[in-house]
């Protein structure tokens, strides 16, 4: 694989990571709010929703960023999309929703192709798989 591959593959990482990172610790560090906008929204077990939500966008984020378990994290964060679109945003006679909805939509198709070619060759993904093959060499 080319560097430039490498490279591109790395800032697509970290611009996919971001909003979830964001996200995820703005949840974390409000979760009266957070569960307030959960209430709102109808969910169920607003608490286990907190959980969860900050699991996946804080823990989602870190492996997506630093490219770790990539290809099935790809997968997970494509369903968050998907799943917060239908939830959050599907309102979309509303402007602002609708922008939201194809924004989850747009990152759910980066996160498929994630899941489909994996990190590239700078992640830890790469760099546990040259471990796991130097020792099996020896």
């Amino acid at each position: 694989m080319r560097r430039t591959d490498n490279a591109t593959m790395l800032l697509g990482r970290i611009l996919l990571s971001l909003l979830f990172l964001i996200g995820g610790t703005t949840k974390l560090l409000g979760p009266a709010a957070t569960q307030a906008m959960f209430v709102k929204q109808g969910l169920p077990m607003v608490e286990a929703a907190w959980v969860l939500a900050v699991l996946v966008e804080v823990g989602g984020g870190l492996a997506m960023l630093f490219g770790l378990f990539t290809r099935p994290v790809g997968l997970v964060l494509a369903i968050w999309c998907v799943a917060t679109a239908l939830i959050a945003h599907s309102n979309i006679a509303e402007r602002a929703q609708e922008i939201q909805f194809f924004k989850n939509m747009g990152l759910t198709g980066g996160f498929l192709y994630v899941a489909t070619f994996g990190a590239g060759e700078w992640s830890l993904d790469a760099w546990r798989s040259r471990r796991r093959d130097a020792v099996a060499a020896e």
